[in-house]
């Protein structure tokens, strides 16, 4: 479950013009699995894996609004 500070700061980086395209597509990420969307369907509609889409939740849930992109790949 996302905090309203976290979807709005979230949406503000999938909006920007400015944002890197693979921060940009971990928000989305981050948004669709928020909204309860499946894994499958998320993965399906952003472009990505099942995989990918676990490893992005994880690290958004051990690190907040850290996860989706200050941290190193692991």
């Amino acid at each position: 479950m996302l905090t309203k500070e976290e979807r709005a700061a979230l949406e503000e980086w999938v909006r920007r013009r400015s944002a890197p395209q693979s921060w940009a597509l971990r928000c989305r990420i981050i948004l669709a699995c928020a909204s309860g969307m499946a894994d499958k369907a998320v993965a399906a509609q952003l472009g990505s894996t099942q995989h990918a889409l676990g490893r992005r939740r994880a690290r958004f849930i051990g690190h907040r609004i850290a996860g989706p992109g200050d941290l190193p790949h692991q």
